[in-house]
């Protein structure tokens, strides 16, 4: 006989199994023979689980190296998209050099801007031979 048999709890319809095996479970609840883990358990199962896994050593590769390639395209992009707001800024800080310019020669003084309200200047600020 070739080809899957159609006997069996396998080869019912996946919604089906489902239905069978929450009847169980309820069941099994009810009647106080169903296994609820404790966190204990859970931290056992979860270490034997990790110990597992990481005996593949090709496979724990794989995962450091996936994990290595994301780090370095996500500081890439990063440093890209730095690099285009920079760009951008770029001319605005030349147009300030020029600004700065114009003003130092127009009496604005050392040829940078005025000092914003609230933010003391170089020169308002205590140098280190003042003397009080």
């Amino acid at each position: 006989m070739a080809g899957k048999s159609r006997r069996g709890f396998a080869s019912m319809d996946p919604s089906r199994q489902r239905e069978i095996a929450s009847k169980g479970g309820r069941a099994a609840h009810a009647k106080g023979t169903a296994h609820e883990w404790s966190s204990d358990e859970a931290r056992v199962a979860g270490q034997k689980g990790g110990v597992a896994v990481s005996r593949d050593r090709a496979h724990m590769a794989a995962i450091g190296r996936e994990g290595g390639e994301s780090r370095s395209r996500a500081s890439r992009a990063a440093r890209d998209n730095q690099q285009d707001v920079g760009m951008s800024a770029g001319g605005d800080r030349e147009m300030s050099r020029q600004v700065s310019r114009e003003l130092g020669a127009s009496g604005g003084g050392m040829g940078s801007p005025a000092p914003q309200q609230g933010i003391p200047s170089r020169s308002d600020e205590a140098q280190p031979n003042d003397r009080f």
